[in-house]
């Protein structure tokens, strides 16, 4: 073979190898990195409150769980959305995800707000259970246009005071700040129930205004209440029930594998927050003990067994409330008490 044809048959296999190559390279997809998926999560309460330390877990395990594809910017403090907007404002998309205690709208969470009636929840994680169950059992209309990512509870409320409280006739002559569920307990029991924030609180038990107040026990350390009340009561009374909510149409247009991965982290994480929330009362009170030598007082059986007959007409209220709007409120409750007693035998 001469050296023309040896060059001319070279030309032809360089011909062939660069066609092949360009027609792989249009017949192959290009695999371009996928652009990152910002998100803006609003909170109402303080950055250091169980709902917003929750909500900064929350985003490190997505970010961690979706390999940096997610990014979430978190808004404490209602610095983006109030409480009372949190739903309204997701489902108008002013923040892809919102933290809501649905105990602020009366009346709008019929379904998952019985949770606020004073069932004697132990804690927290019980709360979170029956919440749980409840919104799984009923599929409830009110979160209809929003994605729910997650649930849980708040630790019941107990009380604090200067005086110590041990029976009812103690709890008539003082004056407590006490909201929402809470303070129907407060009124169904005969004391006397002043609504206010709870950021004034410690200044109008200082002035006298109230001689205590009626929330779970974390905020004996987180806002300091145990240096001016240095008497707790046990009531194990209401628990306030916490929804994550996302916009709708948002949810909707994440990858699958992403909606996946929120999918499957939203029991998961909210009993991480039941527990946290857990963990936090008993470290306020051994913290409050330490520091202001404070005492934990107990009502007696006798006066348990008045105080659940004298709650029993929030129990009858809530029933006809739901018989209004078309829900099974007899039901529900009878569906939360079961979850009570289930969690007993595990």
């Amino acid at each position: 073979m001469n050296k023309i044809n040896i060059n001319i048959m070279t030309k032809k296999i360089f011909l062939l190898i660069a066609a092949a190559a360009i027609s792989v390279l249009f017949l192959t997809p290009v695999q371009a990195k996928q652009p990152t998926i910002t998100l803006t999560y609003a909170n109402f309460p303080p950055a250091s409150t169980f709902a917003c330390v929750q909500m900064e877990k929350w985003k490190e395990e997505i970010e961690i769980k979706t390999n940096g594809a997610v990014k979430i910017n978190t808004f404490p403090n209602g610095t983006l959305l109030s409480a009372k907007n949190m739903i309204n404002g997701v489902i108008n998309g002013q923040a892809d995800i919102g933290c809501l205690c649905m105990a602020y709208q009366p009346g709008r969470f019929m379904v998952t707000n019985a949770l606020s009636l004073p069932f004697g929840f132990k804690n927290a994680k019980s709360g979170t259970i029956s919440l749980i169950e409840i919104f799984k059992q009923y599929n409830p209309e009110e979160f209809k246009n929003v994605k729910v990512i997650g649930l849980f509870t708040t630790a019941p409320a107990n009380i604090y005071s200067k005086k110590p409280i041990t029976t009812l006739k103690d709890l008539e002559k003082i004056k407590l700040r006490a909201s929402g569920g809470i303070a129907q307990v407060i009124t169904a029991l005969g004391g006397q129930a002043v609504g206010m924030p709870q950021s004034d609180t410690p200044e109008a038990i200082q002035k006298g205004v109230v001689d205590g107040a009626v929330s779970s026990l974390e905020t004996l350390m987180d806002l300091n209440y145990s240096e001016l009340c240095r008497e707790v009561t046990i009531l194990n009374g209401p628990v306030y029930p916490f929804a994550v909510v996302m916009n709708l149409k948002k949810y909707n247009s994440l990858p699958n594998d992403i909606k996946k991965i929120f999918d499957d982290f939203m029991e998961e994480h909210s009993m991480w927050t039941a527990d946290y929330m857990d963990a936090h009362v008993e470290e306020s009170v051994s913290w409050s003990k330490e520091k202001y030598n404070i005492v934990i007082n107990q009502f007696s059986d006798n006066e348990i067994i008045e105080i659940d007959k004298r709650v029993e007409i929030l129990f009858e209220d809530y029933v006809k409330d739901t018989i209004k709007e078309n829900i099974p409120g007899r039901a529900i409750i009878s569906d939360i008490y079961n979850s009570i007693e289930r969690q007993k035998t595990k």
